[in-house]
């Protein structure tokens, strides 16, 4: 019975005091959903060339470098800078034009595991003459985690 009467002392019923609380779980839900599309959605934008990386144990590039240039080679040795394809010589031309601007931007270089490695490195070799000195080779980090 005291019960009762301390519900009465603060005001009686509880069905009349208006509530003040913002519900956020619709506002959590929705971000949830907005986070898991994102995630899946944004590896499928960073690569236009479709080739398959070696797989290996090194570690991952730093973001610090403002816009690399990356270079692709598919499994038939076909070039691409970014998403355009283009001929070894229309390459190094781009590359050279590149570098009267700035040597120091980096050059990523993403070759197919099966594609010749001298015709990795005569690339790597090409770029690196022309003054480019930091040239990455990117690889698919996906074996060392399963390990």
């Amino acid at each position: 019975m005291g019960a009762k009467l301390a519900s009465r002392a603060r005001g009686g019923r509880r069905g009349k005091n208006t509530m003040s609380e913002i519900n956020v779980t619709p506002l959590v839900d929705v971000m949830l959903v907005l986070l898991v599309i994102f995630m899946i959605t944004a590896p499928l934008m960073t690569a236009g060339v479709s080739v398959d990386l070696p797989k290996t144990k090194a570690k991952a590039i730093s973001d610090q470098d403002n816009v690399p240039l990356e270079i692709s080679l598919d499994a038939k040795g076909n070039i691409y800078i970014g998403d355009t394809k283009m001929t070894e010589e229309q390459m190094l031309a781009k590359l050279q034009a590149l570098a009267v601007e700035t040597t120091e931007r980096r050059v990523y270089i993403r070759a197919d595991q099966r594609l010749d490695y001298g015709k990795v490195v005569s690339l790597m070799a090409s770029v690196n003459a022309l003054g480019f000195n930091r040239i990455a080779l990117i690889t698919d980090p996906a074996a060392s985690q399963k390990k």
